[in-house]
């Protein structure tokens, strides 16, 4: 059962942000995956997959980790990524 700090986190949102589904998507396709077999192993739908890798949405957390599971890239990957996005050179 989550902890009440990790229930929070999964319920909130994702700011809209290019960035985390540039590198999804990114991921996405070196693995040679289509977005309808994302969608399926993340319990979410292709529309969702495909919004959150186009940044037109505010996705919950629970979401972002499930895709994220779904393209085997560990949290800890995800976030160095964006970091790394976010501020190169550094």
């Amino acid at each position: 059962m989550l902890g009440d700090a990790s229930l929070v986190m999964a319920r909130s949102r994702v700011p809209r942000d290019h960035t985390i589904g540039v590198i999804l998507r990114a991921e996405r396709e070196k693995r040679g995956d289509s977005q309808e077999a994302i969608a399926f192993r993340a319990g979410t739908t292709t529309g969702t997959v495909a919004r959150v890798e186009l940044g037109q949405s505010e996705p919950e957390w629970s979401t972002v980790i499930a895709i994220a599971e779904a393209l085997e890239l560990k949290l800890s990957e995800l976030g160095a990524r964006v970091e790394a996005a976010r501020n190169p050179g550094t």
